[in-house]
């Protein structure tokens, strides 16, 4: 059983074969700006520029807040190393902050006293598709002047107190990797929803010119007027993309359900205390992107892992904390003891979980975790 598998829609062949066909392949045509059509009007506002990869978005919008050396970044340490590599790369530090047990999302309670004079920005993370606690974090934001760039990368079609993922923040960074719900094989997306830097935003996602001033026959030529690089994808990536966004909502309704089986199916074995099920608050409706469940202990995490490996289920673990990773080390810094994160990093355990995940192949999943669970608990 594989661990993920990207959601396939009608339409993908005809869409991609139309597309070369045209011979129009060139990034940023029509269907770069249909996709950025569906992207603002499931956000209800802000601006969507398609990217490359989600790491690419993360990328502009520290280029678009003009990170310099020596300023801070708010990052959790549980996260990927596209949100830290996005701040160093601009010569900044990102300043690894701990999580919530409950959620394994950026403890708002400690962002606070992690802000200096050099801090410029905070980067929530939604792991998992469950909202960081945004209001606490824009309210410091707010009263601290900085920027937030919510990494929404896993976040497509989740809400926050009925308000999108990747609509609150200063700037929201979406994923469409094959390993995400809506998936393109490779692409990401920048959603501007600070209306002063839509201008600049488009200036530096066409290689630092003005180039769609252009097109849209603002200006009677282009030149080259600010920094930026090449950080859109092709018109073949966007025809994929826009098929799966035009289903989104299937696709999301199918990753809930499935998640929802595995919580029903897990309840039992939580109450015996074999493992701990995901939490996600009351003001949050999450997108059933993963399912993860916390292991009593490191041990018994791994000794699953490879107990669900000889039955065939492709189980994994998720991130070695950046705080403790070698780049980490080197190019950030550790904010306080980040007990939280070392704690979970070493005991998460994630299921497969795809959109077509059958429910005989899930009843099968929890029939193995009950057997592997049980053989483990002393450990």
């Amino acid at each position: 059983m594989p661990f993920s598998r990207p959601p396939r829609v009608a339409g993908e062949a005809a869409a991609i074969a139309d597309v070369l066909a045209s011979g129009a392949i060139v990034g940023g045509g029509a269907l770069t700006r249909r996709a950025h059509a569906l992207l603002e009007t499931m956000m209800g506002s802000g601006k969507a520029l398609l990217t490359a990869s989600g790491t690419s978005a993360l990328e502009m919008a520290c280029l678009l807040l003009d990170l310099k050396h020596g300023d801070e970044v708010i990052v959790p340490s549980f996260t990927f190393s596209s949100c830290a590599n996005a701040v160093a790369l601009r010569g900044a530090v990102p300043v690894f902050v701990d999580i919530r047990a409950d959620t394994l999302n950026l403890d708002e309670d400690l962002i606070e006293d992690a802000v200096t004079s050099r801090t410029r920005a905070i980067m929530p993370v939604h792991y998992a598709g469950v909202s960081a606690e945004m209001s606490a974090i824009m309210e410091v934001a707010g009263r601290r002047g900085l920027a937030v760039i919510e990494d929404a990368a896993q976040g497509i079609n989740s809400r926050y107190r009925d308000a999108p993922l990747g609509s609150l923040g200063t700037l929201a960074a979406f994923s469409f990797h094959g390993s995400k719900n809506i998936s393109c094989g490779e692409g990401g997306a920048l959603m501007i929803n600070d209306p002063e830097l839509a201008e600049r935003a488009e200036i530096l996602w066409e290689k630092g010119t003005n180039r769609s001033s252009f097109i849209r026959g603002d200006v009677d030529k282009y030149t080259w007027i600010d920094i930026g690089s090449s950080f859109l994808p092709s018109e073949v990536t966007a025809a994929l993309l826009v098929c799966q966004l035009e289903q989104s909502q299937a696709i999301t309704d199918q990753r809930r359900a499935a998640w929802h089986r595995y919580h029903d199916g897990l309840a039992e074995m939580e109450v015996e205390g074999l493992l701990r099920r995901p939490h996600v608050p009351q003001d949050c409706d999450a997108n059933g992107h993963i399912y993860g469940i916390l292991m009593p202990s490191a041990d018994a995490r791994n000794a699953a892992l490879a107990a669900l490996k000889e039955h065939g289920v492709s189980a994994t673990f998720h991130y070695v904390p950046l705080h403790s990773a070698p780049a980490g080390q080197r190019l950030g810094r550790a904010h306080g003891a980040l007990r939280v994160t070392d704690d979970v990093s070493g005991r998460l355990l994630r299921l497969p979980l795809y959109a077509d995940i059958q429910p005989v192949e899930q009843d099968y999943v929890v029939a193995c975790l009950q057997t592997v669970c049980r053989a483990v608990r002393s450990l």
